[in-house]
């Protein structure tokens, strides 16, 4: 999570064309980056990483509707429809890793 937030700083117009015509996708770009730096620096410490976990969680979700659009794009914005078709069963992975980590913490390690 942390260099996948870091890329959003470093690249960001791989991740602006995922962002609806409809969103400030510069914000966008660089707010999710934050979130997700954050959200991955809280998954190393014990005492924040149940709440880590599901922040990570609902951001994959959150994500998933625009793999889905960009799935079907007629150019999706990750570059083929192979690949876009690829990334949506693999955001489920995400999704299910999260769900299983967050489960295993012990609750009294929650701030």
């Amino acid at each position: 999570m942390i260099v996948a937030g870091v890329v959003h700083f470093c690249i960001p117009e791989t991740y602006a064309p995922f962002i609806p015509v409809w969103m400030p996708a510069a914000a966008v770009v660089y707010v999710s980056g934050a979130v997700e730096i954050l959200l991955g620096l809280g998954c190393l410490f014990s005492k924040t990483r149940r709440a880590a976990t599901l922040g990570i969680l609902l951001l994959m979700i959150a994500f998933l509707p625009l793999h889905v659009a960009d799935a079907l794009k007629e150019s999706p914005a990750i570059g083929s429809h192979a690949i876009a078709l690829v990334r949506l069963p693999l955001q489920f992975v995400l999704i299910a890793w999260a769900w299983y980590i967050w489960r295993k913490q012990p609750l009294q390690a929650q701030l």
